[in-house]
């Protein structure tokens, strides 16, 4: 392995870079929640999939899979419950109000299931 450096002023920086396409897959929401969570309450972890290359995958991962959740529960709720597109064309309101209840909910069940477990 050689490594390359630099030269900034008088000193030599090495040029490290990460691998894969990390810059290229932005986090969401909850891959930046994940990332928060075990920084501050799993920091050996953290430390270790940082150093191997592991955490952006895992954290792409736990967004993608979030946001999939949070759309099934949502549909699912919204079924049970029947919030409908009738209710909607009827009372705006009244649909806006539940449709925001089912996805506060929806949410806490994936931050629970997946973000924080």
């Amino acid at each position: 392995m050689e490594l390359t450096y630099t030269k900034c002023g008088d000193y030599y920086i090495p040029d490290l870079a990460l691998d894969g396409d990390a810059e290229d897959r932005p986090l969401g929401k909850y891959g930046r929640l994940r990332e928060t969570f075990l920084r501050e309450h799993h920091h050996g972890t953290y430390t270790s999939m940082l150093l191997t290359g592991r955490l952006n995958d895992h954290l792409t991962e736990i967004d993608r899979s979030a946001d999939e959740m949070i759309e099934r529960v949502i549909a699912q709720m919204a079924k049970a419950e029947g919030v409908t597109e009738a209710l909607k064309a009827s009372d705006q309101m009244a649909w806006v109000g539940k449709m925001n209840s089912i996805r506060h909910r929806a949410e806490e069940i994936v931050l629970s299931d997946l973000v924080y477990a």
